[in-house]
């Protein structure tokens, strides 16, 4: 059955487990997080569809189940799988998309890899995806395509399918010309993301940036701005923008420039934050505290979450504050981004030697001021550390919103705590009230986490309200609405 709406993302829409010697699709354990979210909305046509890829050892395969229907919490849709082998998952995937995009989206020149790319599979993958979208399509429908390894996809779309209104949203940052022109495809990318109908951004300086990649390559006409509103300005933050680009005039179309914030789920959240069993391990961690501050960092292991830096910067507070030994623990969680990876390796080596290094000097037989976790902490139990930490220390070098820090400010139900946030955060131009801190700068991270700790109580609740208005009112219910009512304002004329 043809679709209305048409979702186009590399993961599929839930998990895989096997229960009794039989794959079982079940639906994702945690309802925060981009999928569930985009899931949301299924509920709101009648009939929808989820396009996304499966390794498979033989895509040829006639066994291969490419269609499967689903009805979970969200609804009815088709869910319709892309089999690639393990060789096009690691050139499209890991190697194109992580070692060539993911270190120019982020401004890193220095780990850009062009050597092992294989453009010829990224460009049949994201075909593929197209034809897939295209199928599933009815006449006329809503296709949303998500982040930068489908670049291609918005182009081959039009191609196949002229009638459809298609939008495409960057997760990541988008970078200036500059950095953006390195690529060696950067024309083969813009012309297919200016077949779209909405290009869609977190914040309006990687929109300004797309805008800047776009007229460095092609001869586009009226670029108009607006000004941005005042709750997207933030004084502190490296990323903020004074006006925003609302649309790109070429010559086939009018391709609208969407600037939307990413959220978090508020209201789930809450629900977790207020429980029982949340408020018992809460009490179980500040027990195992002993009366400590606690500063909990959480992210990835990725050069670009910059989790050396902040323990270096940890290792100085130590270094000149020594009476805070006993008194002080930070708890680090590093997942790794991808076990595939071994170019991230060296980074979750560096982070075990510094930790150890720390604990090593300023550690006791029953006291480490450092605890280094390296596996994913499942979701309840980090609300209960969002609630008992005293600083959630969030800085990243580069990031295209951040929902870590969305989180912490929503399990604040007590309107306490600190959040120390990283200006190259996107996140950073909504909160504010946050203590915005340079990465790049010893100094502007020494002072950030001792303002933090030594924060009085009543600035910390003025602050926390502040950011906590900022969360609820942005959160990932209005981030979808908005992007979907520029995409097809009639489809989605209920949603808002």
């Amino acid at each position: 059955m043809s679709s209305d709406l048409v979702i186009v993302y590399h993961r599929q829409p839930y998990e895989e487990v096997e229960e009794n010697g039989q794959i079982v699709l079940r639906e994702n354990k945690s309802p925060n997080g981009i999928v569930p979210t985009l899931k949301s909305f299924f509920g709101r046509v009648d009939n929808a569809a989820w396009v996304a890829w499966k390794q498979a050892e033989d895509p040829s395969n006639p066994g291969f189940e490419r269609v499967v229907e689903i009805e979970d919490s969200f609804g009815k849709y088709t869910v319709s799988r892309l089999p690639l082998t393990a060789e096009q998952v690691s050139s499209f995937y890991h190697v194109t998309s992580k070692e060539a995009f993911w270190p120019i989206l982020h401004g890193f020149k220095e780990k850009y890899n062009y050597d092992p790319v294989d453009w010829p599979t990224f460009r049949e993958v994201n075909w593929a995806f197209a034809e897939a979208a295209a199928a599933e399509a009815a006449q006329g429908a809503s296709v949303w395509i998500h982040d930068y390894n489908l670049w291609l996809v918005p182009g081959y779309l039009r191609k196949m399918r002229p009638d459809l209104r298609i939008s495409f949203f960057h997760h990541t940052p988008f970078p200036a010309a500059d950095m953006f022109n390195v690529l060696p495809w950067r024309g083969e990318i813009i012309d297919s993301l200016l077949a779209c109908d909405v290009v869609g951004f977190h914040i309006p300086r990687y929109a300004a940036n797309f805008v800047s990649c776009v007229r460095s390559l092609r001869d586009v006409q009226s670029v108009p701005r607006t000004s941005v509103d005042e709750e997207f300005v933030s004084e502190g933050s490296a990323l903020s923008d004074r006006t925003v680009p609302t649309a790109i005039h070429t010559e086939d179309r009018v391709v609208q420039l969407g600037v939307t914030p990413v959220g978090v789920d508020t209201s789930y959240i809450n629900q977790i934050a207020t429980s029982d069993a949340t408020a018992a391990q809460a009490g179980e961690i500040r027990e195992e505290l002993g009366g400590a501050q606690l500063v909990l960092s959480v992210g990835r292991t990725d050069y670009t979450k910059g989790g050396a830096d902040q323990l270096l910067a940890f290792e100085r507070l130590l270094d000149r504050r020594p009476e805070l030994a006993g008194k002080l623990r930070l708890l680090h969680v590093s997942v790794s981004a991808n076990r595939n990876m071994t170019v991230y390796e060296p980074i979750q080596k560096e982070l075990e030697e510094i930790a150890g290094r720390i604990n090593g000097r300023h550690g006791t037989f029953s006291s480490h001021p450092v605890s280094l976790i390296s596996r994913a902490i499942p979701f309840e139990r980090l609300v209960s550390y969002y609630q008992v930490a005293d600083v959630a220390w969030i800085t990243p070098l580069a990031d295209g919103m951040n929902l870590v820090c969305k989180e912490f400010v929503a399990s604040r139900s007590d309107d306490d705590g600190v959040l120390v946030l990283s200006e190259f955060a996107g996140a950073a131009i909504q909160l504010s009230s946050a203590v915005l801190t340079n990465p790049f700068s010893n100094r502007s991270m020494d002072m950030a986490i001792e303002q933090a700790l030594d924060m009085p109580a009543e600035e910390r609740r003025a602050r926390m309200q502040a950011l906590r208005a900022a969360v609820e009112k942005y959160d990932t219910h209005k981030w979808a609405e908005e992007q979907l009512a520029l995409l097809s304002p009639k489809t989605f004329s209920d949603a808002a």
